[in-house]
């Protein structure tokens, strides 16, 4: 007797095992099933499978989709129809801008005042059409979400001050930066990101290979005051694309690693190992390089540093002392070895007391791109002065940025980075109209001298 066969037909199967594997399909895969047949197409449109990819993708609540009064298959298409070419960035980048503001809010609450409403589709098309350039699409992606700032004090991107010399740069709304863009030789295709106003100082993208710089990395320019050319200009990289420059610095923000100092942003790095304890009292340094001040031809490196001298709580009275003197050791990547004496710091004599923190800033330029300093500082006890003593002052490292030279220095058009490291030492089917639009058939990877804003 034959064994009867009954036929596995899809439209037979029942409905939840089929939602519970649709369930573990990314949007392109949903949308490729309601293709297939009118029963799948409707089951893909199920709406709990839309919230997790509402929350993947663009970071939506319930809130969100509550005062949208659409179900989660609508909102993803209303959030793809406007943001869809952006979708492998968006989400990175909306949570670097929340995570931001939700700092600063707490940190630096007049920034947030500061940013501007996101920009429009067309608005990014025309400034396209301005200076002849595309527009990479995580930069675009950030400037749906917030075009820039306005032009004020304190910037967004960070902010430096030493005694006579102040640095605050303002991320440039899109309209500000396409009125900066350049075309001269040396510099052309190059779109500013930000702009500091007491030192004209600006950081670049560039928008397309050209003159030794690989496309939509970020610099900081600096002229070779050795070259007859004054379009040789060298270059500090900051970025390999906006992306990573952005959420780079957002990182740095929001996880304490730049300190906030007079509500500003000061972009000091501290290396968790520049802690030194001497009895009661602990040294901790930061470091940070100042682009502005430096050059590479000739060799000429800026740094400052900035050092916190703090006295533990549970110290006796009669630690109470007074620092005297500072002494340095200090080792350039070329070997060289330096040691400096001096009365104090920076002038000051501080007198450290039970849970008192005393901290100052210096600097110090070197014709290596790369040094470490280490030492000691001199106190006496107040209550018994013959009581000398050292404590001392962790070794800290001081790297400059990778930097590349022009092709018109080089002669050549290959790229070359000069990298220093710490030394050792130291549609869907259409029965009902429903579509995504243009999603059948594209790309969802989706990515394939000095100036003022004008209005300054």
């Amino acid at each position: 007797m034959a064994a009867s066969c009954t036929e596995l037909r899809l439209d037979l199967l029942p409905s939840d095992p089929l939602l519970h594997i649709l369930f573990y399909l990314d949007f392109r895969d949903l949308v490729h099933c309601s293709y297939v047949s009118r029963r799948l197409n409707e089951l893909s449109k199920h709406n709990p499978l839309w919230k997790p990819l509402c929350s993947k993708h663009w970071l939506l609540t319930d809130v969100d989709r509550l005062q949208s009064g659409v179900s989660w298959y609508y909102l993803f298409r209303q959030y793809y129809k406007d943001l869809g070419r952006y979708i492998q960035y968006y989400p990175v980048l909306k949570r670097a801008w929340d995570q931001l503001k939700s700092f600063l809010q707490q940190r630096c609450p007049r920034m947030i005042s500061s940013l501007k409403e996101g920009a429009t589709e067309v608005e990014l098309n025309n400034i396209e059409s301005q200076i002849g350039c595309r527009l990479p699409d995580d930069y675009r992606c950030s400037y749906r979400i917030h075009n820039g700032q306005k032009l004020v004090i304190p910037g967004l991107m960070g902010s430096m001050s030493l005694s006579n010399h102040y640095r605050s740069e303002v991320l440039l709304d899109v309209e500000t930066a396409a009125g900066g863009f350049q075309q001269r030789k040396g510099m052309r295709r190059c779109l500013p990101l930000t702009f500091c106003f007491h030192t004209g100082l600006s950081q670049y993208m560039a928008l397309q290979p050209a003159e030794g710089r690989r496309m939509f990395e970020s610099f900081y320019p600096c002229p070779d005051q050795t070259a007859q050319d004054p379009s040789a200009i060298d270059m500090f990289i900051t970025g390999s694309c906006f992306l990573e420059w952005f959420t780079t610095y957002v990182h740095n923000v929001v996880t304490g690693e730049y300190p906030i100092i007079r509500d500003q942003i000061f972009r000091y790095v501290h290396d968790k190992s520049c802690v030194a304890s001497t009895g009661d009292i602990t040294v901790s340094v930061s470091t940070s390089f100042l682009p502005e001040l430096s050059s590479v031809h000739p060799p000429h490196f800026f740094f400052t540093y900035r050092i916190r001298i703090e006295m533990s709580n549970s110290a006796s009275p009669e630690a109470t002392c007074q620092l005297d003197s500072r002494y340095w050791k200090i080792t350039t990547s070329d070997g060289n070895v330096e040691e400096v004496q001096g009365p104090g710091v920076v002038g000051e004599y501080p007198v450290m007391t039970p849970g008192k923190v005393h901290e100052y800033a210096s600097c110090t330029t070197f014709s290596t791109p790369s040094e470490y300093m280490e030492g000691h500082y001199t106190f006496h006890r107040l209550a018994k002065k013959e009581e000398v003593f050292q404590v001392a002052i962790p070794r800290f490292h001081m790297v400059c940025p990778p930097f590349r030279e022009p092709v018109v220095r080089t002669k050549t058009v290959t790229n070359h980075t000069a990298r220093f490291d710490h030394d050792d030492d130291g549609e869907c089917y259409d029965g009902d109209g429903d579509d995504f639009g243009n999603l059948r058939g594209i790309n969802m990877a989706a990515l394939e001298g000095a100036w003022c804003p004008r209005h300054i």
